[in-house]
């Protein structure tokens, strides 16, 4: 009994030193595996930084700062600015004193769009502008002159006179998604070629009223005064937006930042480029967004899409057999989601090229065929293919 007892007491000392041993080693086995998570953090962290840099050196040289100089009349005040507010004007009446010229600076920035000198920038950056000086990236200064304009979207085209430059790879901005990491590069506050880093916060951005023409990409990549006509890169280093307006209080940096989409660019660009203008495709009829409320009067259960509420007479829409009351649901293989999407979609569209529309009427999903126009003169002012009501 006692030799029992005392094969027993061997045991327990046995598993109670194997079982302290264990605990001991195991905090050297956590520790080894956070070791390992932070490395493998770290070498991420490391790839990721090193992908950016890579991106941020091959794009950089792309862009150039913009320097502008214009003439600005203003009346004189024996006040300075202060009564020349108009608070004050109700009160002491008009005018203050005679007008004087004076010449004033701005600063931009523009991207490389061709190895033979056009640059893509924003319409209010040259804007007025008596002289442009662009400057690259290596220090080289240029005079440069525009070959065209576009208030309705608010970019333009400039031109110098130089071969052999770093032109940027224009990307598809349909493809970017909320999330997507971007890089903005510009000239803000005169400090030449700043890289930002942020995400694409959103997209398909309307009714800011910064143009006649809205489909911005919103982003938290700061941007600031001089970033106007930047580019907006994506992580292959292609460009996807021109950097445009920022919303502010306080004028600088709030995390909120808009851009151009690449896409819509594009095509003022080419056309800037190819006819010294833009032209714009036309459809020819009058929309509203869809409302649940007139979904419900309609017998409909979609939600999204354009509703046609006047077709113009011998417009292209009437041609291919549009009628009041149709939902326009889909556009040349894309799905409209409402009025401003259309809009955008119909303007970017070449004259002559034919376009499928998916449309809904009577509850009965229908195909049509148009051949888009081009939008008349008359319309170009009032900056309306599409009419809204």
């Amino acid at each position: 009994m006692k030799r029992r007892y005392l094969i027993l007491l061997v045991l327990s000392i046995f598993l109670i030193g194997f079982i302290t041993s264990f605990a001991n080693s195991f905090p050297k086995i956590a520790s080894a595996h956070e070791i390992d998570t932070t490395a493998s953090a770290t070498d991420f962290l490391s790839k990721l930084s090193s992908s950016l840099s890579e991106v941020a050196t091959a794009v950089t040289p792309s862009v150039v700062n913009i320097s502008t100089t214009m003439t600005i009349t203003a009346e004189e005040t024996p006040f300075g600015d202060l009564f020349n507010d108009p608070f004050f004007r109700r009160f002491f009446g008009y005018p203050f004193g005679p007008e004087h010229k004076y010449r004033t600076t701005a600063l931009g920035s523009g991207v490389i769009v061709s190895k033979d000198g056009y640059i893509l920038t924003n319409n209010h950056v040259v804007k007025n502008a008596e002289k442009i000086k662009v400057i690259l990236y290596d220090k080289r200064q240029y005079d440069a002159k525009v070959i065209g304009t576009d208030p309705k979207t608010d970019l333009a085209v400039i031109k110098i006179d130089e071969k052999n430059l770093p032109a940027i790879k224009i990307g598809d901005s349909d493809k970017l998604k909320v999330g997507d990491v971007v890089l903005a590069i510009g000239n803000p506050f005169g400090l030449s070629h700043t890289v930002t880093m942020g995400i694409v916060s959103a997209v398909g951005r309307s009714n800011i009223g910064l143009a006649d023409y809205e489909d911005f990409i919103q982003t938290d990549a700061a941007i600031n005064p001089g970033n106007s006509g930047g580019a907006l890169v994506n992580v292959k280093g292609e460009l996807v937006g021109i950097n445009t307006a920022i919303f502010s209080k306080s004028g600088g940096y709030m995390g909120i930042g808009f851009a151009i989409p690449s896409n819509m660019a594009r095509a003022v660009m080419e056309s800037i480029i190819k006819y010294g203008k833009v032209i714009r495709g036309w459809l020819g009829v009058t929309i509203q967004n869809l409302t649940p409320e007139i979904a419900k009067h309609l017998g409909i259960k979609v939600t999204k899409g354009a509703l046609v509420t006047n077709v113009v007479k011998g417009s292209p829409a009437e041609r291919a057999g549009l009628k009041r009351g149709d939902l326009i649901v889909e556009y040349n293989g894309k799905t409209v989601t409402d009025t401003t999407e259309l809009r955008n979609m119909v303007a970017q569209t070449r004259p002559d090229k034919i376009v499928e529309l998916k449309i809904i009427r009577n509850g009965k999903k229908k195909t049509l065929t148009v051949t888009i126009g081009e939008l008349p003169e008359k319309l170009v002012e009032r900056g309306r293919g599409i009419q809204e009501n």
